[in-house]
């Protein structure tokens, strides 16, 4: 019932109910999480330059003005409290175990598109764009929630959402329903948004050709 009422909104382009169950679903068990979930230790990813907008981001924004705001804003790292680290399991399990994964070539019948995932299937760069918004919703900075691109064991291009904290970056994926330190997985980083400008990105580590596409 709840993935159905969940589904409907989306399709509507309204995510008032999405938070809601959201926060109901994790209210609950919010001070026992807090109690029993000890938040790990991570580090910084090293930022070594600008580079190449994804052509999918751009693509995107074309379409969805409203979720790639021109303004300039100082960098701001999360204050990873409990409420605020339970806030983030929450979402990351909520849009993994409601959006169904469909390719974009099925889905859309083109390579790859980002998007919201308004009924209920997308691939990983729309996991990611939904739990960024519904994120920003609760109140987390969008200077802390940064869209990231990666290329997996087998060398395909990933997307995941990095979440800049005070105790360093952790990732959300499709892939694992735990969050993690971003050193903990097994990717290559290639480029993520700077937090400064959501439409500027930057390099992570040494140079690598990044992914075509981002698909998994």
């Amino acid at each position: 019932m709840r993935v159905f009422a969940y589904r409907t909104v989306l399709a509507g382009g309204v995510f008032a109910l999405a938070l809601a169950l959201s926060s109901q679903d994790g209210e609950a068990n919010q001070q026992r999480h807090a109690r029993t979930q000890s938040i790990p230790q991570a580090t910084s990813i090293s930022i070594t330059g600008q580079t190449l907008t994804p052509y999918g981001w751009a693509d995107f924004c074309n379409r969805y003005e409203a979720e790639c705001p021109a303004n300039v804003l100082p960098a701001e790292d999360l204050e990873l409290t409990p409420r605020l680290w339970s806030a983030i399991r929450r979402v990351n399990l909520l849009v993994n175990a409601t959006i169904k994964p469909r390719s974009d070539t099925d889905h859309w019948n083109v390579l790859d598109r980002w998007d919201l995932p308004a009924d209920g299937y997308g691939d990983c760069e729309d996991y990611v764009l939904l739990k960024r918004k519904l994120l920003m919703a609760e109140g987390l900075p969008r200077q802390a929630l940064l869209v990231t691109i990666v290329k997996d064991e087998n060398g395909e291009g990933h997307a995941i959402l990095t979440v800049k904290t005070d105790r360093g970056d952790f990732i959300l994926d499709n892939m694992n329903d735990d969050v993690k330190p971003w050193a903990r997985l097994p990717y290559r980083f290639v480029k993520r948004q700077s937090q400064t400008d959501p439409n500027v990105w930057e390099q992570l580590g040494e140079p690598t050709s990044a992914p075509l596409i981002v698909s998994r």
